[in-house]
């Protein structure tokens, strides 16, 4: 039995060619071009795996996926994005998805993708595999994946440890051999993606999730 798929890009283009790719392996039973959309249509028709792209209007693949899964939707997810880099694999591996490869896949390559992972298989393009798994390798035993913590760049996690021990920003521009400019930009940028106001709940949120 050929997999129900749905697609989520935000270019009618490139979900055309997927259709045109996929056709004579899979069932493709809807599609959307933005978030909302997506979810909806997604828990309403409940494919077997859903391909989806990272950066989409109203929030991104990664938003599909948590809601879906928040959501008790049961389908598989696949991102199928242009982009290879390392946070944006992560973040969407850790919000649930089965597998992530890129735009440059071969079209047989991509429904041999989707029938795997429609198959509770796990699905990389070969040079993002590793990626995961030095992201995964470098967690604790019994440590839970923290969506917010994904946000940040790897120089932004540096930052925010040394910030949460009480150095002072010219101490962390020298620990890290940059400019105290450079390391302000960095705070600011940790700030607004964690949504808080002040040094002091920087610090108390890195204590709280024992990142020191």
């Amino acid at each position: 039995m050929r997999p129900r798929v749905f697609l989520v890009d935000d270019h009618e283009l490139i979900r055309s060619g997927i259709r045109a790719e996929l056709a004579d392996r899979v069932e493709v039973v809807g599609e959307a071009d933005e978030v909302d959309a997506a979810i909806a249509m997604i828990l309403e028709r409940r494919p077997d795996v859903v391909l989806v792209d990272v950066h989409l209007p109203g929030g991104g693949g990664r938003a599909v996926v948590e809601a879906v899964r928040a959501a008790g939707g049961s389908a598989a997810f696949l991102a199928l994005s242009v982009s290879d880099a390392p946070e944006d694999v992560i973040a969407l591996i850790r919000a649930g998805a089965r597998g992530y490869v890129t735009k440059s896949i071969a079209g047989a390559d991509l429904a041999t993708a989707v029938e795997a992972v429609a198959e509770g298989e796990v699905v990389f393009s070969p040079r993002l595999a590793g990626f995961v798994l030095d992201a995964f390798r470098d967690l604790p035993a019994g440590t839970t994946p923290d969506p917010e913590l994904d946000q940040l760049t790897p120089r932004e996690r540096q930052v925010l440890r040394l910030i949460a021990r009480g150095f002072t920003y010219r101490d962390v521009g020298i620990e890290l051999g940059v400019a105290v400019k450079t390391v302000e930009s960095h705070v600011s940028a940790v700030l607004r993606k964690l949504q808080l106001s002040s040094r002091h709940e920087l610090t108390h949120w890195a204590h709280e999730r024992r990142l020191l």
